[in-house]
């Protein structure tokens, strides 16, 4: 529901007014048939956050692939022409000063200091593409991953780039991927949240829970944080010596209370969203316990994830975590490769060698092993895996002296799999050097439409009423998927 923002007849403003009036009688006959009362209704309050309001229709399907999208986060941004992005001519040119226009952390720049790549590349299946030897393991998987080797950003800032990448603004407060993908599309397993996030050990990126945010929606269309460890949410035991039916019977007192204390206040989605959170928890005490269940798994499938090796434990759980969660019916899973700070993240302004060694050391078996295992589940042609930064670095270093790369949105890679994507395939360039995008540039909107596509939501229609307009997460500008990795 809308709040008013001007009063009119000592309730809502005329624009509003009209609207509801002229949209009411229809959505009343669409409501009836739809077998909803048009208010908050406790039964399906934690996928929709309590409201069944006609007048917010989502636009129709379009028919995508994917039903489950699993994003995997490298947070600092790793290195595209050390991973991904292979340029042959920058060997040899080590140490060489250049013109070439840069802009990061550091500022504006119109010349540097080239460093080339550390890591060799080898060509990998059908395709022949080239891979870095930090992800010998992502190669053998190639033919299944399309490549975006021209995406490009807004900022080279971390705080309004991860803004950007997680929810399509460099502004705070707009809902996130995530959130979208469940108001679009609603939830399958009543019993998990709709929307999983999984941080790295070592903390959250800055900015935190903003970028897992619902916005402007319901807060019930929040991320929730999982451990992959222990218990998956804090404080979801049930209370020591309460039995079951005493909890149900208190959850259902507190639910009458709150729906005839928000009967009055329609508009306030955190209290609907609060009244969701008692009854998910309830299902969830049951359920959750079983989702993280990583022992009833074959020794075999822990070992594909790198489960049992300290490089790899921890990444390769929420790996494995995340294709139990999306046999749940889990929408939207985004795992967080990198910490708090720089040392413990892929931002390698020191020594890139050791940075990179680190986390794609720790992430590259894991990924393999959850596109392999979800593929001879016949599960990877319905569930999408995205890989990538909120942006790539630069050909230069940073500083006189080390191999330290600046942050760079001028050019950078990212890839996904599954879902509807057509694998083997590399799409945009970047420049000789990797500097910047220079054949099919794409915006992170361009990614973010095109997520939307291959999960059947049309990206330029799927809106929602705030403020007096009509918000989508690619703007009202729009944008277009990106044809040539849709399969």
């Amino acid at each position: 529901m809308k709040k008013p923002t001007q009063n009119f007849c000592g309730n809502v403003n005329r624009r509003e007014f009209l609207s509801t009036v002229g949209g009411g009688f229809p959505a009343l006959a669409l409501s009836g048939m739809l077998g909803g009362d048009g208010f908050f209704n406790p039964a399906n309050a934690a996928t929709t956050g309590g409201f069944q309001n006609p007048l917010e229709a989502k636009p129709p399907l379009i028919g995508g692939k994917a039903k489950s999208v699993i994003f995997i986060f490298c947070y600092g941004g790793p290195s595209h022409i050390d991973t991904f992005d292979y340029k042959p001519s920058m060997y040899g040119m080590d140490g060489k000063t250049i013109e070439v226009k840069t802009f990061g952390r550091g500022g504006k720049k119109n010349q540097g200091r080239i460093v080339e790549p550390k890591w060799k590349f080898k060509q990998y299946g059908e395709c022949g593409k080239h891979v870095s030897d930090l992800f010998p393991n992502v190669g053998t998987c190639v033919d299944d991953i399309a490549f975006l080797h021209s995406m490009t950003a807004d900022s080279p800032i971390h705080g309004s780039a991860l803004l950007m990448m997680n929810c399509g603004s460099v502004i705070s407060g707009k809902p996130s991927l995530g959130s979208w993908v469940n108001y679009g599309l609603g939830s399958v397993n009543e019993n998990l949240p709709g929307y999983v996030v999984m941080l790295d050990e070592s903390g959250g990126p800055i900015s935190g829970a903003k970028n897992w945010t619902s916005g402007y929606m319901p807060a019930s269309y929040q991320g929730t944080v999982f451990r992959s460890k222990g218990d998956p949410i804090l404080n979801l035991k049930h209370v020591n010596g309460m039995p079951r039916d005493e909890q149900r019977m208190l959850i259902d007192s507190l639910n009458h209370l709150n729906t005839g204390h928000l009967e009055s206040r329609y508009d306030n989605t955190n209290l609907s969203a609060r009244i969701a959170s008692y009854e998910l928890a309830y299902k969830m005490q049951a359920t959750a316990p079983e989702a993280i269940d990583l022992d009833s798994e074959s020794e075999e499938t822990k070992s594909l994830y790198g489960i049992g090796d300290q490089k790899t434990d921890s990444f390769g759980r929420k790996c494995l975590l995340s294709r139990r969660l999306v046999e749940r019916g889990v929408r939207f899973i985004q795992l967080y490769s990198g910490g708090a700070h720089n040392d413990e993240n892929w931002d390698a302004h020191g020594d890139l060698e050791d940075n990179h060694n680190k986390h794609a050391g720790a992430t590259d078996k894991p990924i393999a092993g959850l596109i392999k295992d979800l593929k001879r589940r016949g599960m990877l042609e319905d569930t999408l895996i995205v890989w990538g930064g909120e942006f790539g670095r630069q050909p230069t270093a940073e500083y006189a002296k080390g191999t330290g790369r600046d942050h760079n949105s001028y050019g950078f890679t990212m890839w996904m799999a599954g879902g509807g994507v057509k694998g083997g395939v590399s799409v945009g360039q970047t420049d000789e050097l990797g500097a910047a995008a220079v054949e099919n540039r794409y915006h992170v909107k361009h990614l973010h439409a095109t997520i939307l596509t291959l999960m059947g939501l049309d990206p330029n229609n799927l809106t929602f009423f705030h403020g007096g307009l009509d918000e989508s997460l690619v703007g009202v500008e729009g944008a277009d998927p990106i044809r040539e990795v849709i399969a």
